[in-house]
């Protein structure tokens, strides 16, 4: 079982890893981000950044979005897959933003998930990277992968319940960073395709480099 105070180390030792807990997509205003994190729905980051500085460019402002032809939005972000629902949305969540919003991105989780395209990972995002709100949870897959594998949820696939497990445990002032930094770790040490537990500071917390250790021990002579 995790303590609390193993908790606080692991926090702890991620920032000492990673001191900068920034979102890796790109972003000026608000909205900005709020669609680039549509446009990142089963695709890289990476590629959402090489994407939106030409969409940016042709659709400065939140009401040239509003005003925008869906079939040419479609063009700037094809490569982003899906791209004819997540112009249509961008579209639509702009012309929301502006009707019903007065241009802002709202601070609320009810308001947020009524946006086109929103769902609660998206919602948590933008609370946590946009209005600063304690206590989000970005349930993403490098987060419900290496939580579930640190033991700090019971290893649930299912995103609102990661959510949920991982509310209870860290502390709210920490939880979005924590949920950035699991996403560079999930890069970078804790993949999907291999845990490198040997060369994982989270290593001594952590209930699967605690089971791989055991196994990797050889039986006595």
């Amino acid at each position: 079982m995790t303590t609390k105070s193993d908790v606080r180390a692991i926090v702890d030792a991620l920032k000492e890893l990673y001191p900068d807990s920034l979102c890796s997509l790109q972003y000026e205003k608000d909205y900005e981000l709020l669609f680039a994190v549509r446009l990142s729905a089963q695709c890289t980051d990476e590629r959402v950044n090489q994407v939106t500085p030409a969409l940016y460019a042709r659709f400065p402002t939140l009401e040239s979005f509003a005003q925008a032809d869906i079939d040419e939005v479609g063009q700037y972000i094809h490569s982003c897959g899906f791209f004819r629902a997540k112009s249509r949305d961008m579209v639509l969540c702009a012309q929301m933003l502006l009707s019903e919003y007065g241009g802002r991105v709202p601070d609320t989780m009810e308001d947020l998930l009524r946006l086109p395209g929103v769902g609660r990972k998206t919602a948590n995002l933008i609370l946590g990277d946009v209005h600063s709100t304690p206590g989000v949870v970005v349930a993403d897959t490098h987060c419900i992968r290496i939580t579930g594998r640190l033991g700090l949820t019971d290893g649930t696939k299912d995103p609102a319940k990661v959510e949920q497990q991982l509310r209870k445990v860290l502390p709210p002032e920490e939880s979005n960073n924590f949920c950035h930094r699991m996403v560079l770790h999930g890069r970078a040490v804790c993949t999907a395709r291999k845990a490198m537990c040997g060369n994982c500071t989270l290593a001594p917390w952590c209930k699967y480099a605690k089971a791989e250790s055991g196994r990797q021990t050889p039986p006595p002579l």
